[in-house]
């Protein structure tokens, strides 16, 4: 394995591969510091360029906006106290009152440092946990596959927020949308209207960069009222030795890493949930937890350990389940999905066998890529601090230009640009009903999953569907979909 991973670190060590590392992380941190971008958007506008690349360039590239795209929230959430990304909310906890009381470049120094730890704890897990579960995934078959897609479209409910009839109108949306075009099985065109371009289907692309990208240039468009926002931009950061905080506090804080870590790490494995959860949940356990929590969100550095140890170390945990079983983490790795599948990689145990380059370059790009985000954060703070001074009626139409460009480069026609208008729109009418966007991603990716495998599995069975229940695999899924839906249940009856 070590051999395999060391040869895959030469695709890094190319003058494409540096370009993509180096660049993919600063664009990243960018994305990840100015509020209303996100790794998700980067991943989506950037998904495109990647099409040109090799797969392994391509895959280091994604990766790396990806790392930089979630840490990088972290430069707003303590210098203004606005998170730059939702996996970075708890960061303002306890990040933006050590600004107040002047401990900015401390709070920034420790929030660098543990993103970085973080990132590299849940690599290690990705690269020990993936193979074994790639071992176990290797004997699914239709009926398996059928109950882990159940499974996963049973997260809805964790996405849904307070009320959960929205979040399954969002995911059977998402549903529905995805039958739209050619069925991959009997040929027989779905909600076409005797259109040709709609017979290919909405490509996932352009729902991706409507539904986010879009949709936040509209929200955005719709909430700035002028050039000048309520956020204060703090140009002058007071430079300390050595990283702001001392080894003994360093040392003081092993458990509390360890524990947000893993439980990010963990977070992220489960498909659909993702960073923005882990964070608060982190926060809440070691706030819980700590001998004095009433000193928790007066500006101490416990709390920022335990944001940026968990939303990062959820990058490796979100990246399992892709590679895996194929099931995206997160809505990051569902665009990654989509980059993998356009260049022929279907994520899946089989990808361990077939395309073991890509695995490990996904492995290398996460070690080396958290390298250079903590290199890029600490000597470039000014810099990255400058970009939230940028007006606004520059930013979002130069970011609308890059998503239609975008758009138009999946398959070169105009259909594609329509419907990331259309999913954009569809999007902002989801922000303004308060409908959660992430349960119709999961929806439009994992719904077709489910529908071509249990209409398999029925073949299969010849229409007898007690035959999935014979699987042990798919019979341990259905159990824990089960009790996943019994305790959303018990948990909005005691509400």
């Amino acid at each position: 394995m070590f051999d395999s991973l060391f040869q895959a670190t030469s695709s890094l060590f190319t003058i494409s591969g540096l370009i993509c590392l180096l660049g993919g992380v600063f664009i990243g941190i960018i994305f990840g510091s100015v509020p209303g971008l996100s790794a998700t958007m980067a991943l989506a506008l950037f998904l495109p360029i990647t099409y040109a690349l090799d797969p392994n360039i391509a895959v280091i590239l994604l990766i790396a906006l990806y790392i930089g795209g979630i840490s990088g929230g972290l430069i707003t959430a303590i210098l203004t106290g606005i998170p730059g990304t939702p996996s970075s909310i708890a960061t303002c906890f306890d990040g933006y009152p050590m600004t107040k009381k002047n401990q900015a470049f401390k709070a920034l120094g420790v929030g660098v440092t543990f993103s970085f730890l973080g990132t590299l704890f849940s690599t290690i897990i990705l690269i020990f946990l993936s193979p074994v579960l790639a071992k176990i995934a290797i004997k699914f078959g239709a009926y398996e596959y059928f109950a882990v897609a159940l499974f996963s479209l049973s997260m809805l409910v964790g996405l849904s927020g307070n009320n959960i009839w929205k979040g399954l109108i969002s995911g059977l949306m998402g549903c529905m949308f995805a039958t739209v075009g050619m069925d991959s099985i009997a040929s027989v065109n779905r909600f076409t209207f005797g259109s040709e371009e709609i017979a290919y289907g909405f490509d996932v692309l352009p729902v991706l960069i409507g539904l986010f990208a879009i949709n936040e240039i509209i929200t955005k468009a719709d909430t700035v009222k002028s050039e000048h926002q309520n956020m204060q931009v703090i140009n002058a950061i007071k430079i300390e030795k050595g990283l702001g905080f001392s080894i003994k506090e360093f040392f003081s804080q092993t458990k509390n890493f360890l524990v947000s870590a893993s439980l990010g790490t963990g977070i992220g494995i489960l498909p659909g949930i993702g960073g923005g959860a882990a964070n608060v949940m982190a926060y809440t356990v070691s706030k819980s937890t700590s001998k004095y929590p009433e000193k928790y969100g007066t500006g101490i550095i416990d709390g920022v350990v335990a944001s940026e140890a968990s939303n990062n170390a959820a990058i490796g945990g979100a990246l399992v389940p892709l590679l895996a079983l194929g099931i995206p983490g997160d809505t990051v790795t569902a665009i990654l999905l989509g980059g993998l599948t356009l260049h022929g990689i279907i994520p899946g145990p089989l990808m361990f066998t077939e395309n073991i380059s890509i695995v490990y370059a996904i492995f290398s790009a996460m070690f080396f890529g958290a390298i250079i985000m903590f290199m890029m954060e600490f000597y470039g703070l000014k810099i990255f601090t400058k970009v939230l001074s940028i007006p606004k009626h520059f930013l979002l139409p130069a970011i609308f230009l890059f998503c239609i460009i975008g758009a138009f480069g999946v398959r070169n026609n105009f259909f594609d640009v329509w419907a990331t208008v259309l999913f954009g729109v569809i999007g902002f009418g989801f922000y303004k009903l308060s409908i959660p966007s992430a349960p119709f991603i999961l929806g439009f990716i994992i719904g077709p999953l489910a529908e071509i495998n249990l209409r398999r599995g029925l073949m299969f069975s010849q229409g007898n569907f007690a035959e999935f229940f014979k699987a042990p695999i798919a019979t341990t899924f259905f159990i824990l979909t089960a009790l996943i839906i019994l305790f959303a249940i018990k948990s909005r009856i005691k509400k």
